[in-house]
């Protein structure tokens, strides 16, 4: 499986809106249930953080390659979860 990055801030309202979908998601379909993404909040890790290309959070990484950046919807989520899966 492909791995997931997520960086996010702890007081995001887009962020914590992303982690909902995340959840919904794995309630509706169960084999998301065995994505498990690395989550980075960046003002705990900002040396890590400041490695990565992104100016936005909530963004999505898949394999290291940056797939959004900012505010998400719950189909893009999808579209994300599904991609890891391929």
């Amino acid at each position: 499986m492909k791995k997931l990055q997520i960086f996010y801030q702890e007081r995001c309202p887009f962020c914590k809106r992303a982690f909902n979908y995340i959840d919904e998601l794995k309630e509706e379909n169960e084999v998301f249930r065995l994505i498990n993404p690395e989550c980075i909040e960046e003002t705990m890790q900002i040396d890590y953080a400041n490695s990565f290309d992104y100016y936005y959070v909530p963004t999505f990484y898949v394999d290291g390659e940056k797939v959004h950046e900012g505010g998400i919807t719950k189909n893009e989520v999808k579209k994300i979860l599904n991609s890891l899966l391929e």
